[in-house]
This record gives C-alpha cells, sequence and structure tokens, in this order.
C-alpha cells in the first residue's frame, strides 16, 4: 500500500488534530440544520452523520497499534471535510465560514504529497466557485475572486513550507542515526576497553564510569551515578583520587602515573593512570576524567625481561671466568698429584694432597656447572610433543635417588605439539620435578600439566598467539618468602649444599624459546612453576 511522506510534524498528531477540526464542523452543521427545519436541514443532517461516521473510523484507526497511514484512507478524509466546509458555505453565505478552506487545504498540503495536496486544493475551489456561481448564480464582487485565489496561494505556500520542512525531517532524521551510530560505536568501545575510565565533576561526583573501572575499583556506577565518590575512590586508590583532587582544584593534567589499588579482600595491584581535565556550561570548577589500567602484567613482563639480562650478563662472566679457572685448577691438581706421589712425601703431605685434589674435584664440577649455565642455547627447532616428554621425564625421575618412595608424580592434561629443542626442555622438566622432589622429602605430590594456551589466557602483552602450557606444582612447604623474588638467580638455593644454579638454567632455557616462566608459593601452601612456551618458532624469532 502506498505509504503518505510524513512531515517534520508528527502524521497522527496532525490527524488528531484534524479530527478534532472536523467534529466542530460537524457541530456547527447539526447547528444549522436545526435552525433550517426545511430547505438545506434534512440534506446537512445527513451529512453530518456521514462525517460523524467517517471520524468515528478515523479516531478507531488512530486508536491502532502500528497503524499506517495510505493515501486513499487520507484523501477520503480531505474529501469529507472540504465538502463539509462547502455545507456550511452554502447554509451561511454571509458569514467568513469560507476561511475554514484555508485550513483545511494546509493540513492536508502536510498530510498529503503535492499531487494529492493539488486535487485538495483544485476541490476546495471548485466546490467554492461552483456553489456560489451555480447554486448561488451570478458572478461575485472583487473580494470572493480574492477568497477563491487565497486558497491557491495559502496551497503554494504550505506546499513550499511541507517541502522544507521534510527536507529539515530528513536531515534530523539522518543526524539522528548518525548520532545513534556514534553513542553505539563509543559505548561499545568504552564498554569494551581494558582500561578503566571514571569522569568525575567539579562537586565530586560521579558523572560517568565504564565496565572495567568498575571492575577494577569495584564500584557500582548504577548506584553512585550522580553521587558523591571520591572518599570511595580514596578508600581504594589514594593515587588515583590524589590525581582527580590535582585536575579538580585546577592543577594541570597528569600524562602518566602510577598508583596502586587494594580490594576489600586484600588483594593489590599496580595501575598506570592519566587524567584529563574540561569544563561544562558554566562549571566554576572543571570535571576531571582519569584513564587507568591494570599494569601486573606489564610490570611482570618487565621484571622477567630485566631478569634475563641479568642472567645473560651473569652467564657471559661464568663463561670467562670458568675458561680462566679451569686451566690453573687442572695445573695445580696435577702438580698436588705429583707431590703426593714422591717418596719424601709423609703422611701428614698425603692428606692434605688428597684434601687438595677432593676440593678441586668439586671445585671443576662447579665449573662445570657454570660453563653448563653460560651454554644454555636453544640449537634445535624441531616439532614434539610436550606431553610425551613430560612422560619420559617422569619415569626417569621415578628411579632417581633424589625421588623417594613416598613421592607421587602424576602427569595431568593433554597432548600440546610445539616447535623447540627438546633436550633442552627435558633439562628443565627434570630440573623443576627433581627441585619438587627434594623439598617434599619423600612426602607429597607433584602434579605435571600440560595442555595449549589461546593469546587471551596469557598475561597482558606477553606476545605469544598460541602457548604450550608447562606447569608442576608440589604441596610441599613452599618457598621462604626472603628468596621467593630471587629464586632465578644464580647461586640462590632454597637446599643446603645446592649450587642455584638449576632455576637459573631453567630460565635461560625457556628465555632462549622466547617463553616465559612464573613461579607462585607460599609457605606451607606448596609451589607451582608455570611455564608457557611458544608452539611456534618463526624466522624472527631466530634473527
Amino acid at each position: 500500500m502506498t505509504r503518505i511522506r510524513r512531515s517534520l510534524l508528527d502524521q497522527r498528531i496532525l490527524l488528531h488534530w484534524v479530527l478534532y477540526g472536523r467534529l466542530v464542523l460537524i457541530a456547527s452543521v447539526i447547528a444549522v440544520a436545526a435552525l433550517q427545519r426545511g430547505g438545506d436541514g434534512p440534506l446537512l443532517a445527513v451529512l453530518a452523520a456521514s462525517a460523524s461516521i467517517v471520524s468515528a473510523e478515523l479516531l478507531w484507526w488512530l486508536r491502532r497499534q502500528g497503524a499506517d497511514g495510505s493515501l486513499m484512507r487520507v484523501g477520503i478524509q480531505a474529501a469529507v471535510d472540504v465538502v463539509l466546509v462547502t455545507a456550511l458555505v452554502h447554509a451561511m453565505p454571509q458569514t467568513t465560514v469560507a476561511a475554514a478552506y484555508i485550513l483545511v487545504i494546509a493540513a492536508y498540503a502536510l498530510l498529503l504529497p503535492l499531487r494529492g495536496g493539488l486535487l485538495v486544493t483544485l476541490g476546495a475551489t471548485g466546490l467554492y466557485l461552483a456553489d456560489a456561481l451555480v447554486l448561488r448564480g451570478g458572478v461575485r464582487e472583487t473580494a470572493f475572486w480574492a477568497q477563491a485565489l487565497i486558497f491557491n496561494v495559502v496551497f503554494a505556500a504550505v506546499t513550499l513550507l511541507a517541502a522544507r520542512l521534510r527536507e529539515a525531517t530528513s536531515e534530523q532524521a539522518t543526524l539522528v542515526r548518525e548520532l545513534d551510530r556514534v553513542r553505539l560505536e563509543a559505548s561499545d568501545i568504552l564498554g569494551n576497553i581494558h582500561s578503566g575510565i571514571v569522569t568525575v565533576d567539579g562537586e565530586g561526583r560521579l558523572v560517568f564510569a565504564n565496565a572495567t573501572a568498575e571492575r577494577l575499583l569495584q564500584l557500582d556506577a548504577g548506584a553512585l551515578g550522580g553521587q558523591p565518590v571520591l572518599d570511595v575512590i580514596k578508600e581504594r586508590s589514594p593515587e588515583l583520587w590524589s590525581a582527580v583532587m590535582y585536575g579538580i582544584r585546577g592543577g594541570p593534567k597528569v600524562g602518566r602515573g602510577e598508583g596502586r589499588v587494594t580490594h576489600a579482600d586484600g588483594r593489590v595491584f599496580p595501575i598506570g593512570l592519566s587524567t584529563t581535565t574540561f569544563r561544562t556550561g558554566s562549571d566554576t570548577t572543571p570535571s576531571v576524567t582519569a584513564i587507568f589500567t591494570d599494569i601486573s602484567d606489564s610490570k611482570l613482563l618487565g621484571e622477567l625481561h630485566l631478569r634475563a639480562e641479568r642472567l645473560s650478563a651473569v652467564a657471559e662472566l661464568s663463561a670467562s671466568l670458568a675458561h680462566e679457572i679451569r686451566n690453573p685448577l687442572a695445573s695445580i691438581r696435577s702438580s698436588v698429584e705429583q707431590l703426593a706421589r714422591s717418596a719424601s712425601a709423609g703422611e701428614d703431605e698425603q692428606i692434605l694432597a688428597r684434601l687438595i685434589v677432593r676440593e678441586s674435584e668439586r671445585l671443576s664440577r662447579l665449573l662445570g656447572e657454570f660453563l653448563d649455565f653460560s651454554r644454555v642455547r636453544k640449537t634445535e627447532s624441531e616439532p614434539f610433543d610436550l606431553a610425551e616428554l613430560v612422560d619420559t621425564v617422569i619415569s626417569l625421575a621415578r628411579a632417581h635417588p633424589d625421588v623417594r618412595d613416598g613421592t607421587r608424580i602424576e602427569h595431568v592434561g593433554e597432548s600440546a605439539v610445539l616447535e623447540g629443542d627438546e633436550d633442552l626442555l627435558h633439562r628443565v622438566i627434570q630440573n623443576l620435578v627433581l627441585n619438587s622432589a627434594q623439598a617434599l622429602a619423600g612426602t607429597g605430590r607433584i602434579v605435571v600439566r600440560t595442555g595449549i594456551v589461546e593469546a587471551d589466557q596469557l598475561p597482558e602483552g606477553a606476545g605469544i598467539e598460541t602457548a604450550a602450557l608447562l606447569q608442576v606444582q608440589d604441596d610441599g612447604p613452599g618457598i621462604p618468602e626472603e628468596i621467593r623474588a630471587r629464586i632465578f638467580e644464580p647461586f640462590v638455593s632454597r637446599r643446603e649444599g645446592g649450587s642455584g644454579l638449576g632455576l637459573a638454567i631453567v630460565q635461560r632455557a625457556v628465555e632462549a624459546h622466547r617463553g616465559l616462566v612464573f613461579v607462585e608459593s607460599a609457605e606451607g601452601e606448596g609451589t607451582t612453576f608455570t611455564i608457557y612456551l611458544p608452539v611456534r618458532w618463526t624466522a624472527e624469532h631466530s634473527a
């Protein structure tokens, strides 16, 4: 069905006003019919009754849900209104009722397209002229013809206005759609961005907080919207509160700052923050928008890279010292052995010689470990299944002297194929399993987990698309707090008599694979080492 065009005014509102105006016309026709009991009285009564039926149909249509107007329906309404006005003009020729034609023409010029409005105007003009010239006979005075001309001038003026209104309506609709699109895009961006965004006005009231800000600060933006929020922010993050207050008091924006957030459960994590200030309307104090991000992962990754750089420097120094010491040590040992075998050597000299040889052997083994530490490099890159490698290492570890009978070692997880140096990662798994076994001292359980981890499950900024997971967890005594932060440094050991190079070698081996290694431990609650290794070794990594 053909739809009528809409103006800036809503079609239904216009039709309601048309209905109200027609009811006035019907009442006027009924009043005139009552006064004219003879002559045109019965005809006027019939017209009033017909118009009432059409009005009832219009009212029913307007009250229907989702009803749309058609040219035919509105055209019928227009015809009824023109006939009613003509009947009143015919019944009361000496009055100014003819001015009602102007209202009818103007209304339907807005409701109907150009052709429909023109037909209404021509119909009104024709009936007006026919009534005056045919039914009542004779040519009228100048005012009569001016009235007919006014009908058409009004139509032309209203048609032009309607065209402008439709153009404005189209522009307005386009603008509204664009604003809705921008609003939706902005809401989508602010809703999914990983940074928290909080806006506080000059009075300290919460203006806006996105979902990330609610999560990081444990805020309920729905309950706090428009309410004072500075005390809550101060409780969660004093540094963020200080930055916001600095902006409210007229200070410059904070370009790059750091702070901490404390949750109700005691969890504390670092944030990076920045602020900007702006004024709206007649505000005497500026509003402040703070953008902040949980930088726990970036801090952790930064510490890992710094640790890797330190280990690399220590490895180079270890290699240099080992080579420098090894040759003189071999000469000393050879000389002492010869002196001990000489005929003049007494029993005391031989005891001292054996002591020197034994200690030189220990020192030589330590130098060998230094060299092993310095030579940790990824020399091959072949596909293999990490889960199968774990099973192999566990089988060998169960026969190792450090793994006592009360120690249970289990492998949990699924296949994890990656490209890497299988021999080097064999040493990594063996070191971690044996370290856990030594900590358990024959009582406890070791669980080794493997699997594939996607990028969204890795620390932010890890730079790994898909990683193989290697996790070694024990329920032993845990790592003492004083050495936990230094556990991967050379010569730091939690075991008496250990060289402190095992975990340093693990760190360097993981770094050689461009992976990440983390440790979680609490005294009395066990220790968990978690390693993420890229499943593919690209040319960029090899460079």
